[in-house]
Parts: C-alpha cells; sequence; structure tokens
C-alpha cells in the first residue's frame, strides 16, 4: 500500500492529522470529484436529466457493494444513512406479543432504542445476552437462550465504543442451525476489514458510506439475502418498492428493492461508489491488515502513558480505540487535541445502553486510525496525551 500515495489523494491529510475515521473518514479527491461532477451536471441539465445519463454508474454502485460484501446487486438497497437501513430490516421482521429479539450488550444505541419500543409496542421480550470472558457476545450463551419463540438476532459486528470485534461468524452457524434470522450492524467493519456475507452467515446487513469506506455523509445500505425475503413485511410501501396491480392491491419488487425509496441523492450515491471501488481496488485484505497495525499501534502507546486507561474489549480487537485519561474529561481532550491539529471524538453511555448496565464506562476518548494514518501521526497523538497529564503533575 502506497501511502504517501493515497494521503496525496486525500485533500484533509494537508491540514490534519485524522483520527476520527470511526466517526466520518476524509474523502479521496476521486470520491469528491464523483459527488462534486453530478452536482454540477444536475445544475447544468437538470436533476432528472443528470440521473438518466448517469445510470449506468449508479448500477455500477450496486454491484461494487455487492463484490465488497460477497453478495449480489439484486440483495442491495440504497439509504440515506445506516441507522434506516437497518430500520427498515428490523421492522420487516413480524414480531407479536411474547417473541424473543436475541442481542448483545454491545448493541448500538438507535438500535437498542429500536428494540425497547417493539417491546412497548407489542409485547416482545428483548433478551441481552451476555459477554464472554473477553468482553464480546457470549456464544455459548446465545445459543442456549435460543428457544421456539425467538424471531431476531441482531448483533452489532463492531461496537460504537470499546474496539472489539464480536465473533459475527460464530453467531451466523449459531443462527444458521436454529434457523432464526440474524441482523448484523456493520456499520464499523464494512470499509475497515474484509467482510463477506456469506462467512458470516446473517440475513440481513446493514452499513454506512461515511465511516471507513471513506463515502460521504448520508449515504448507507442494506444487504438483504434472497432467501429470507419471503418471510418479510416491509414497513414502507411506496413507488420504488411495489408495484400497483391496477384494482386496490399490489406485489412487492423482487430483490431487496422493496426496501428502497424512489428518491435519491444520486451524488452522494455516485461518491459512495468511488469509494467503494477504491477499497475493492486497493483489497479489503491489505486494508484491514494495516488498520489492525495501526490500531494495535495506537492502542500500545496509550496503554504504555501513565494516567490513561485502554476501555477496549474483546479477543480480536480493531482500529477503534478507547481510553480515558486520568484528570481531563473526555471532552476537553477531544477539543485540546483539536487546538493542536488532531481530531478524535468521545463516546457515551447512551450509544450503548446495554454495556452501561454492565461495565458502566465514564464517557470516553475515541481514537480511530485508518490506512492513510501514518504511524508518526499516530505516535504525535499519543505523547500530545501524555503531555496533557504532564502538565497536571
Amino acid at each position: 500500500m502506497d501511502v504517501d500515495a493515497l494521503r496525496a489523494g486525500t485533500p484533509g491529510c494537508r491540514h490534519r492529522i485524522h483520527l476520527n475515521n470511526a466517526g466520518a473518514a476524509l474523502m479521496s479527491q476521486t470520491t469528491l470529484d464523483a459527488v462534486v461532477g453530478h452536482l454540477r451536471l444536475e445544475s447544468e441539465i437538470g436533476g432528472y436529466e443528470a440521473a438518466n445519463e448517469a445510470a449506468g454508474r449508479v448500477a455500477a454502485v450496486y454491484s461494487g457493494l455487492a463484490e465488497l460484501l460477497g453478495g449480489r446487486a439484486g440483495e442491495i438497497a440504497l439509504f440515506d444513512n445506516a441507522t434506516h437501513a437497518w430500520q427498515a430490516a428490523f421492522h420487516a421482521v413480524p414480531l407479536r406479543s411474547g417473541d424473543r429479539v436475541l442481542t448483545g450488550r454491545n448493541e448500538y444505541g438507535s438500535n437498542v432504542l429500536a428494540y425497547l419500543r417493539a417491546a412497548k409496542r407489542v409485547g416482545a421480550e428483548i433478551v441481552v445476552v451476555p459477554n464472554d470472558g473477553h468482553g464480546q457476545i457470549d456464544t455459548s450463551a446465545l445459543a442456549g437462550l435460543i428457544d421456539g419463540r425467538t424471531r431476531l438476532i441482531g448483533l452489532t459486528h463492531v461496537p460504537t465504543a470499546g474496539g472489539l470485534v464480536n465473533p459475527a461468524a460464530e453467531v451466523g452457524r449459531i443462527a444458521r442451525a436454529a434457523g432464526v434470522p440474524y441482523l448484523l450492524d456493520a456499520t464499523q467493519s464494512v470499509g475497515q476489514f474484509p467482510v463477506d456475507v456469506e462467512e458470516i452467515g446473517c440475513d440481513f446487513l446493514c452499513a454506512t458510506g461515511r465511516k471507513f469506506l471513506r463515502g460521504p455523509r448520508g449515504t448507507g445500505f442494506l444487504w438483504v439475502r434472497e432467501a429470507i425475503l419471503d418471510r418479510l413485511e416491509p414497513h414502507v410501501v411506496e413507488i420504488q418498492s411495489a408495484d400497483w396491480d391496477g384494482a386496490r392491491g399490489f406485489s412487492w419488487v423482487p430483490g431487496a428493492q422493496r426496501f428502497a425509496t424512489w428518491e435519491l441523492n444520486y451524488a452522494a450515491v455516485l461518491g459512495l461508489g468511488a469509494a467503494v471501488d477504491q477499497a475493492l481496488n486497493l483489497g479489503l485484505d491489505e486494508i484491514g491488515k494495516r488498520n489492525a497495525e495501526l490500531g494495535d499501534r495506537m492502542r500500545g502507546l496509550l496503554e504504555d502513558t501513565p494516567g490513561v486507561t485502554v476501555h477496549d474489549l474483546g479477543q480480536q480487537q480493531c482500529a477503534i480505540v478507547t481510553a480515558a485519561v486520568r484528570g481531563v474529561p473526555a471532552e476537553q481532550v477531544v477539543t485540546r487535541l483539536a487546538a493542536s491539529g488532531v481530531n478524535v471524538t468521545s463516546t457515551v453511555p447512551a450509544h450503548q445502553q446495554f454495556d452501561t448496565e454492565d461495565r458502566n464506562p465514564p464517557p470516553l476518548v475515541r481514537f480511530s486510525p485508518h490506512y492513510y494514518n501514518t504511524e508518526d501521526e499516530v505516535e504525535h497523538a499519543a505523547a500530545l496525551v501524555g503531555a496533557m497529564i504532564d502538565k497536571l503533575l
């Protein structure tokens, strides 16, 4: 991987040390050109006309995402964010009073809120599977909790905080053996390392463009296994998702398009396509290897800094590193690093409610390097954190 060339093709690298890729990564110039170029075309010839002209390139986005995930283009639906994609899948699973949903302690906050709403509205039972000794979902406990009332297993692959990579493929083997649908939130994993839906064995997968894929904000997507479509009841019906029968009825369109909406931000979609192409060209194996190295380096430096406590979990860990700095609130660390030209962010308990019930972690500083970052940048950020503590002594 030619990191210097990648940085030269990333405008933001000239101005900042960007370690907030789990929030929104820096777009490449190629992705930026795809977005701006289509916006310019819309301004020159009209929105509908520009969409018609770009139809072939838009179709290629579906193919690119399918290649990225190991699925088929007809199994992809585009959304404006990952949460809407996840909600489309979750609310399509028919739930009634007494039905059970199994999930992990590290489930993302918006997903948890949807579970709580389902419990309140229809009387579904939300079962939180305990963690194992590594802090990841306990797959033995999961298998033991599945019964005849279990209608869904929901798992966040890589949580928003904590560094861990949940054993998604083992969960998939358990779900397949039990015949239970499996919804994977891969928002923080797609683009960070290889993610293959066949290897994992999930039935739904949602993700976003803005994080480790380096796409524009306002893009998300849902993959739905074709074999499960007949068991689902999409929550929203509109002219993109269904065909009117000419009277008082309709039928769902084939594939994942039954979850889609007619209106799209075509400029953002084409930017997403450019970002996906870049990831495929670089190779997810190479991307994953470099990200793991940078994450390990960031984690090790912080662990070796007196006064810093790393809060990461998991037997397998990734390029998301969370830590507390003694004597300095997380938001102040974020602000001070920003003043020195380093982008990071903080996590809050409300984004992982079930984890809060278990560990009750404080707000943490989140560092998330990506393959275009350098070792020097990671070391500089860790040194700045150490200097904050030195000033307190």
